[in-house]
């Protein structure tokens, strides 16, 4: 079902889409090479506590962690465990928080390290095409419009953009109506409206589209493993444009 919220509804994501915000930049600062991801999940649940939050991903279908932490060619839904940080990866952090009541959810890729140039660009790309998304964005605005205009970009860029994952609508549930996808047709799609609360998060391959699920049943890798770049923001419509929750 497609809710649209009210001000004050908004108003409270906005303080849970702050606390996801400053999480991904304090986990950020301490992503460097030798430490574990474990480390990064226990810095980013200690915080949102701290802000009487609750992760919102915690316990979320039975996942174990508080924040995702995928590496290289794995997309999204890594398992935070011992696993070091080495010199040169692409780091993805996925981050969630629920705060009377409502959510916010947005994601990072960070660079540890000295990084390929590839990498570098694949990174660079995969952010750059978030907002190049949401520059056409407003009340009546078509899904495929944006998917179109994601997509557009990363495969101009010699990129694929995944498909079996998208974005989706946020509020009082992690995961709402409608899915955002990052790929479409100009034209078709629902209509977004005022007030609508969605999650925008492109997640681009450097190879194939293709993905696969490893045996924890979570983390998604690229079938070819060459490596992936997801980037995420909370944002609602406004009548002109957008505001983005969780910047």
């Amino acid at each position: 079902m497609l809710t649209i919220k009210t001000d004050y509804e908004i108003e409270l994501m906005r303080k849970a889409g702050a606390i996801v915000r400053d999480v991904l930049e304090i986990v950020g600062n301490n992503a460097k090479p030798g430490v574990t991801t474990r480390k990064l999940d226990a810095i980013a649940y200690d915080y949102i506590k701290k802000c009487g939050a609750h992760p919102s991903f915690l316990g979320y279908g039975g996942f174990p962690s508080s924040i995702c932490t995928s590496i290289d060619e794995e997309i999204v839904h890594g398992i935070p465990s011992g696993r070091v940080l080495e010199e040169g990866c692409l780091l993805k952090i996925d981050a969630g928080a629920c705060l009377n009541g409502f959510h916010a959810d947005a994601a990072r890729t960070f660079l540890i390290g000295n990084v390929s140039e590839e990498k570098r660009l694949l990174a660079k790309a995969c952010e750059e095409s978030f907002f190049r998304g949401i520059s056409i964005l407003k009340d009546g605005i078509r899904l495929g419009d944006l998917g179109n205009c994601i997509q557009t970009f990363v495969e101009g860029k010699g990129y694929s953009v995944v498909r079996e994952l998208v974005g989706h609508g946020i509020g009082r549930e992690l995961h709402e109506d409608p899915s955002v996808p990052n790929y479409g047709i100009m034209g078709r799609g629902l209509r977004l409206s005022k007030n609508m609360t969605i999650a925008i998060e492109p997640m681009i391959n450097y190879g194939t589209r293709k993905v696969q699920i490893l045996e924890d049943n979570w983390t998604v890798v690229t079938q070819d493993g060459k490596p992936s770049a997801h980037y995420e923001n909370t944002v609602v419509i406004k009548e002109e444009g957008v505001e983005i929750l969780t910047l």
